[in-house]
């Protein structure tokens, strides 16, 4: 098979998501990037502008990334299979890309990050009370409140590496639910 080589564009993104993740924006220096990569310091800003804008850059894409490779997850078939997949996603999430969600969680005070990630769960809402309203919950929009607050904790915890049973949480979710 073969093996795709990186562009030096990508390259940046890739070690900027890993130092960003383990060290922490703020701790980061473009130099530091620059290093890592193999590249100048300015074929960063050539690329990118700045610091603020690679970040925005890291995080648009791996939205973007997330949304591909889950769209199946996220697709409404029915409530059951709707609810096992949003109490699962924390875990799939979070261990398909690790540094990604390191990322996230380090800045789940950022504004940028913060609006990106509810723009993620926004189209969720509504779903969930559809399937707990199918389901003929008392209130549905409780629920869907309390599950979002725990699928939220969830992956936040698990990225930190926190929770090493994320999966077991899961399925103790799906017994609660009954979704078996």
């Amino acid at each position: 098979m073969k093996e795709t080589t990186l562009s030096r564009k990508e390259k940046i993104m890739k070690v900027a998501l890993s130092l960003f993740a383990t060290k922490g924006y703020v701790d980061t220096s473009t130099k530091e990037i620059a290093l890592g990569a193999g590249v100048s310091e300015a074929l960063i800003f050539k690329h990118f502008g700045n610091k603020d804008s690679l970040l925005a850059h890291i995080i648009k894409s791996g939205y973007r990334r997330v949304l591909a490779h889950h769209r199946g997850m996220m697709t409404y078939k029915n409530p059951k299979e709707f609810l096992k997949n949003m109490i699962f996603l924390p875990n799939k999430l979070v261990s398909d890309e690790p540094l990604f969600w390191k990322l996230q969680e380090r800045l789940s005070h950022n504004s940028f990050s913060k609006q990106q990630h509810e723009q993620f769960m926004k189209p969720v809402q509504p779903v969930l009370v559809k399937a707990f309203s199918e389901l003929g919950y008392e209130n549905p929009e409780l629920e869907t409140q309390c599950l979002l607050l725990i699928i939220d904790m969830l992956w936040k915890k698990e990225a930190n590496g926190d929770v090493d049973n994320g999966e077991e949480l899961a399925q103790l979710l799906e017994n609660k639910y009954r979704l078996l």
